[in-house]
């Protein structure tokens, strides 16, 4: 029943940023909508902005669900992506609305682990610490936050798709050149 509800919130809240800027909406405005307590609002989340979090996490991991290898992590990117791109009212809402030190640690989160992924399946059998490891998967987190986080910021005019496939390009067979790289010439 807890899922209903918080998904009940999610969906109201994605509804109301379509008219209201998010400092706009009220905890009243969102469980009046819902027919809800705010008892039962408080009782999933400390504030509107963990339900923003939460209901970017949902998404981000409904994205990603599976995607994390090397042959994937580019349909894992897109799906990233494409994700922002549906809800385009409500990111760029809650884009002029956060803080973007909030912004970047979710971005950062979501693509570090889709990331790792794949940088732990390329290093397996080589001799690469869990420290090299973490590096070369934050090296191209940094990478793709920066490149969606400027997409964003510009109104996501550009298509994703070509976006995407820029970074494809520039990344085929990167990461396991960057691996090798710290096997070979590593002090």
């Amino acid at each position: 029943m807890s899922n209903i509800t918080k998904y009940a919130l999610e969906s109201s809240l994605k509804k109301m940023m379509l008219t209201k800027p998010l400092d706009k909406i009220t905890i009243r405005d969102l469980t009046e909508d819902c027919g809800i307590s705010r008892m039962a609002f408080y009782y999933h989340f400390k504030d509107i902005y963990d339900l923003v979090e939460w209901a970017c996490v949902e998404d981000a991991a409904k994205a990603l669900e599976g995607k994390k290898t090397y042959t994937t992590w580019q349909q894992g990117l897109l799906q990233i992506f494409e994700a922002v791109y549906e809800n385009r009212p409500f990111v760029l809402n809650a884009f002029r609305a956060l803080d973007r030190e909030k912004i970047e640690k979710f971005l950062f989160g979501l693509t570090s682990d889709l990331i790792l992924g794949v940088v732990e399946e390329q290093a397996q059998e080589k001799s690469v610490t869990e420290e090299e490891k973490r590096f070369i998967a934050d090296f191209y987190k940094y990478s793709f936050v920066g490149i969606m986080l400027d997409w964003i910021q510009k109104g996501m005019k550009e298509d994703y798709r070509e976006t995407v496939d820029a970074v494809c390009i520039i990344l085929h067979g990167t990461i396991a050149h960057s691996i090798d790289n710290f096997t070979k010439y590593r002090k």
